[in-house]
């Protein structure tokens, strides 16, 4: 039986090779979950940048909630990373989960980065 982080490396790999396929020179947004925090980017892939980034570790997102690991902080970490990606130039990205399940902290950034103008 493969360890836990293997079967998390193998789901990231596979969902990442379906990105590069149907992203179209759009820029990913991807996530990462931890057990205390949640953290996102706007990276471009053909050069390798990062062009926009948010997280629950930041002092003007932190001030305002009670956790870093809930709904309502993913829901910040959305709205941040989406003002941030449109101030970049970017309007369109492709959603990354990074092999955590469409649900939660996942499901509440991406609606919160969709409602805040980021289309994908």
């Amino acid at each position: 039986m493969k360890n836990e982080k293997a079967k998390m490396a193998r789901r990231k790999f596979r969902i990442r090779n379906r990105i590069r396929k149907v992203a179209d020179g759009r820029p990913r947004l991807s996530v990462f979950r931890s057990s205390k925090h949640i953290y996102a980017q706007v990276i471009d892939d053909r050069s390798g940048k990062t062009l926009a980034s948010a997280g629950t570790l930041e002092k003007d997102v932190r001030s305002g909630l009670k956790t870093g690991a809930d709904v309502d902080a993913a829901t910040a970490v959305g709205k941040l990373i989406a003002e941030r990606a449109l101030k970049a130039g970017c309007e369109q990205v492709v959603f990354d989960r990074g092999g955590y399940r469409y649900h939660g902290r996942v499901k509440a950034l991406a609606d919160a980065a969709r409602e805040s103008g980021l289309s994908f």
